[in-house]
């Protein structure tokens, strides 16, 4: 995808927004189906973090039940659509696949796909409320974990609302995953599916600012926060506030939500930092024309977070990748416009408290690169804020539960997502965010169900 061309039409840049993988076909949905051994002690359904029996709802698809098929995947993850795009498969319930001794594993992700996708197109409802039971519970945050808790708990007769800060509920997967992996009416699909079941979405509701946290807990039989990340912190380097430097969740979070700008044709990009947003912010400037993008990571391709087929991807759009590279300054023009960055090669020393090994400068090794915007993309900042108000204990802004219970410090308040998921503990996938929702669910079930003095 060459951007040498500085007259391409907006009409251009928004068709390369569009989704890259147009999804199977019905033959091709039918014939892979059938290729399907629907195994016993299926290993694909445990390597699941939502434990989808996937023999089944393949099963669905070859005898033509494709709500039956669809009801399958959404009953065990509220947001199978989402995940059959963004999931590492390979790494996941592909690569459990018995067939992968053989010959090639089947395309799980491709067929929860062609199954969801077929209940979005026909705008399938596909639950139902459960029987009302009195209680009353506020879900903070409306991503994957919110939504799934949510679903979850209006399934089993809660009385449920979720606050969320933003326009739309979904999360990441509504603001946060680009365009052309993860569209936007697929989140909002899995958003409505769980308003289905009675659950009320507060939108534009921050809380701790819109809404107090007292008045929550007050007015609620049991809170679950489930507030994911915040923004990208900061660099600590010289000319951080220069015009063109972005924060690459905002930055993705534009391209789906505003008009696509043509301010980066011809331009050259670089992304600080390797994880899959990081990615995200790569990709994104190559479809919005920039010429040159690259990819600086301070350490080597083996502590890369981006999944596997995100490298190939930013890859095959062209993305450079330099590792080993940091930042020391970004350089100004007059007008206060980023013109270059200045950056130092680095060597990887000691491992660090979480285990990876530190990458030190190398006295000497400085140089300079001529660019016309910076994407910062390294990691996320936590709202501790919110979590203090609360009164919760944290460790740097990672909530502190029980392992049996799933509550926290404050036997009312229950936690899931990425505000319970610390450094150098594996990944934080969209999928076990899901997963961890439905826990928290049952987990407030099992309380109210039994002694209501646990909360005591």
């Amino acid at each position: 995808m060459s951007h040498s061309n500085t007259r391409i039409s907006y009409e251009d840049l928004k068709r390369n927004f569009d989704e890259v993988n147009p999804g199977l076909t019905n033959r091709e949905a039918i014939e892979e189906s059938n290729r399907c051994l629907y195994c016993y002690d299926a290993p694909c359904i445990t390597a699941c973090p939502t434990g989808i029996d996937i023999p089944t709802f393949i099963k669905k698809i070859a005898s033509g039940n494709l709500k039956g098929s669809a009801k399958t995947i959404m009953t065990s993850n509220p947001i199978g659509a989402s995940c059959a795009r963004v999931c590492p498969t390979e790494e996941l319930c592909e690569g459990a696949c018995v067939l992968n001794r053989s010959t090639k594993p089947i395309m799980i992700g491709d067929l929860q796909r062609y199954a969801t996708d077929w209940a979005i197109r026909n705008e399938q409802v596909l639950f139902e409320p459960g029987r009302k039971n009195g209680k009353k519970v506020a879900v903070v945050g409306g991503g994957p974990a919110g939504l799934s808790a949510a679903r979850e708990l209006g399934l089993l007769g809660y009385d449920v609302t979720i606050f969320e800060a933003e326009d739309k509920a979904g999360g990441l997967n509504t603001y946060g995953i680009v365009s052309f992996r993860l569209p936007q009416e697929i989140s909002f699909w899995e958003v409505k599916q769980v308003e289905s079941v009675d659950v009320k979405i507060r939108t534009n509701t921050r809380v701790g600012t819109d809404i107090s946290v007292e008045e929550i807990i007050e007015n609620y039989d049991a809170v679950i926060l489930a507030v994911g990340m915040s923004k990208v912190p900061s660099l600590g380097i010289e000319g951080e506030q220069l015009e063109g430097v972005y924060d690459a969740i905002d930055f993705v979070k534009e391209t789906k939500t505003k008009p696509i700008s043509n301010r980066f044709v011809g331009k050259k990009v670089v992304v600080i930092g390797a994880g899959n947003t990081a990615i995200d912010g790569a990709t994104c400037s190559v479809r919005l024309g920039a010429e040159n993008v690259k990819i600086l990571y301070r350490r080597t391709i083996e502590e890369m977070t981006a999944y596997d087929f995100e490298y190939e991807f930013a890859k095959q759009d062209g993305v450079e990748f330099r590792w080993l590279t940091a930042p020391k300054r970004i350089i100004g023009d007059e007008n206060g416009r980023v013109r270059a960055i200045e950056c130092v090669k680095m060597e990887l020393g000691e491992p660090g408290e979480d285990g990876r090994r530190r990458p030190v400068p190398i006295e000497g090794s400085d140089f300079t690169l001529e660019v016309d915007a910076v994407i910062k993309a390294i990691g996320q900042t936590r709202y501790i804020d919110l979590i203090e108000q609360f009164g919760l204990e944290h460790h740097g802004g990672v909530v502190k539960i029980d392992k049996e219970t799933l509550q926290t410090s404050n036997k009312k308040v229950f936690a899931c997502g990425d505000v319970i998921f610390g450094k150098g503990q594996g990944e934080a996938m969209v999928v076990s965010a899901a997963q961890q929702g439905k826990d928290t669910a049952y987990a407030i079930h099992k309380i109210m169900v039994g002694a209501v003095s646990e909360f005591a």
